[in-house]
């Protein structure tokens, strides 16, 4: 019954953490790269699908993406597609590949990206927090119900504390990464 309390919180926390990677990978820095146009969805034979369904999206050097639709008639849609995103990039076509060029971030926008991950990378602490406390409630249920003894439970405590304390390092660590990525030239 612990081992499940630990377990779950464990892959629970495991999960937090991976979505705090994706949601960091989807944040722009100055260098190209594949995931930045993950989030781009195109239509497609009427449904909307992601970009990486319809099209090869490269990487040419360090600041410059190369995406080639599948389909001649898709590579206008997909133009459009990645000129209309959140991302304020202007994609440049060329026959059947379309460049897209990563233009180099200001000083501002570098310290706005900053913010935005440090508050992403919060909003994955409090996650971690609040699975930590889920799992201390259940351990304290099933001490009220006498399944398990209050010694058990002060044990399980700590096991659950040393998983959220190396959740926490991690999401740090990424955030650390993400930093140091950002403020790069």
């Amino acid at each position: 019954m612990i081992d499940d309390i630990k377990s779950d919180a464990d892959t629970r926390m495991g999960k937090s953490v991976e979505a705090l990677s994706h949601e960091l990978a989807k944040v722009r820095t100055g260098r190209a790269h594949p995931s930045l146009l993950d989030h781009i969805r195109v239509e497609y034979y009427g449904s909307e699908v992601p970009l990486s369904q319809v099209a090869n999206i490269n990487v040419e050097d360090a600041r410059t993406l190369t995406v080639t639709p599948w389909e001649k008639p898709m590579v206008a849609v997909v133009e459009k597609a990645i000129l209309t995103s959140d991302l304020g990039l202007n994609p440049m076509t060329a026959g059947t590949v379309i460049r897209v060029p990563m233009p180099p971030l200001t000083e501002e926008r570098r310290k706005d990206l900053i913010r935005v991950v440090r508050h992403e990378a919060e909003g994955a602490k409090v996650a971690v927090r609040n699975i930590r406390r889920d799992a201390n409630h259940d351990l304290k249920d099933l001490v009220k119900e006498k399944m398990i003894s209050e010694d058990d439970e002060r044990r399980a405590h700590e096991v659950i504390q040393k998983l959220t304390d190396q959740h926490i390092k991690e999401v740090d660590q990424l955030l650390e990464e993400k930093e140091k990525d950002l403020m790069e030239i």
